[in-house]
């Protein structure tokens, strides 16, 4: 694509007018065509008036396309789809939704989201299931996170618990590896997919996971409050809802419950902002006019290459990798370890940045909306105040 398609593509993306953006991985700034599509469904509401059976029929259309949306930019079916509030709804339905039983064991990584291990230890307190971790820290530059994860394997694993996309680190761990060693042992594989949805390219049903949470509002710069919940087929009738509502059961002609409903929408509750479900249509169909998933990887890589050898020339810090990285996350250090000090003053000037507490470092994130001249002046910006 030229450069003046780009741009224009560009300014379909508002905040990024005034803004040198590197925080995808919080969340993504929301294109014109999304939030016209959430004001243009709120006022459709009101017009034709809430809850009348006209907007609630055209509402669960809208909500079946946005499952379809999601579907096609994972490589699965809608039917395997859940829509959620964001990534924790789903890990949350995974993980309680396990008929847990005393002397389990989980298995988690050492790179996981406070709010992930927070919830899995609190499985561990309530159902006396044993925690075990397992450090893929460890082979960011050098080793295998498939032998560490077979080593941290034992009699009574019932489920392995990590991200696709490292949130800290910026490591793709080879999840279709992992998945396929674990279903050999009998092992469950839940994923917190918070980084890898919108950003790597992805064929669910290949890749052979078992549960894949995920939020819109990150780098598929959807709106916040959609996200969603992948369950494979097969294992489907194992995980039962632990939240229970209207959307997730049937009924019949007396109204009563009768069962649960065939698919992933049983793990859905009840009335939810519907028109933030069309917003994250819109956003993911705005991404699809400039390219395919693999197509925007394939540039997210180039521009966290560029930004991974830019910073690399720089002293006064190190970046976590020792080569380019696999994906849109560069993380870094500085010799003097004054994270928040950098980020607060580079947003004092318009870049957006964070910090991680686990490794100490802060993280710049590439996406295929990035420039390369932002890039340049990035490191500059950071030059200046090391």
């Amino acid at each position: 694509m030229i450069a003046s398609e780009f741009d224009r593509h560009r300014q379909e993306f508002p905040s990024l007018d005034d803004k040198v953006f590197f925080n995808f991985g919080g969340q993504g700034p929301l294109p014109r065509a999304a939030l016209d599509a959430i004001v243009d469904a709120y006022d459709k509401i009101q017009r034709e008036g809430p809850f009348g059976e006209s907007v609630n029929a055209w509402l669960q259309e809208q909500s079946a396309l946005t499952r379809q949306a999601i579907a096609a930019e994972l490589g699965t079916s809608a039917a395997a789809i859940a829509l959620t509030e964001n990534v924790t709804a789903g890990c949350n339905i995974a993980l309680w939704g396990t008929h847990w039983q005393a002397g389990d064991r989980v298995l988690l990584t050492d790179c996981e989201h406070p709010g992930i291990i927070a919830a899995v230890q609190e499985i561990s307190a309530r159902f006396g299931v044993a925690i075990d971790v397992c450090s893929v820290l460890d082979t960011l530059n050098d080793g295998d996170p498939v032998v560490t994860i077979a080593r941290g394997l034992q009699d009574k694993t019932r489920m392995v618990v990590l991200s696709h996309l490292l949130w800290n680190t910026g490591q793709v761990l080879p999840l279709a590896a992992i998945s396929a060693l674990c279903r050999d042992r009998g092992v469950r594989v839940m994923v917190d997919a918070a980084q890898s949805v919108g950003s790597l390219p992805l064929d669910l049903d290949a890749i052979g996971a078992d549960y894949y949470a995920f939020t819109g509002h990150k780098w598929l710069c959807g709106p916040a409050g959609v996200g969603g919940l992948f369950v494979r087929p097969e294992i489907l009738s194992e995980l039962s809802p632990t939240f229970i509502g209207w959307r997730g059961i049937t009924i019949d002609r007396g109204g009563q419950p009768t069962g649960w409903q065939p698919d992933s929408r049983r793990y859905e509750l009840a009335t939810s902002a519907y028109p933030q479900y069309i917003g994250l249509s819109a956003a993911i169909a705005t991404h699809n006019r400039w390219g395919t998933p693999a197509e925007r990887y394939a540039r997210i890589c180039d521009l966290s290459e560029h930004l991974w050898e830019r910073l690399s020339e720089l002293g006064g810090l190190r970046c976590l990798r020792s080569r380019p990285p696999e994906a849109g996350l560069v993380s870094f250090q500085l010799e003097s370890g004054k994270h928040a000090r950098l980020v607060r003053s580079l947003e004092n000037d318009g870049f957006f940045l964070r910090t991680i507490a686990h490794p100490d470092c802060v993280r710049a994130c590439t996406h295929y909306l990035t420039r390369e001249d932002e890039i340049d002046r990035l490191v500059e910006a950071i030059g200046k105040r090391l």
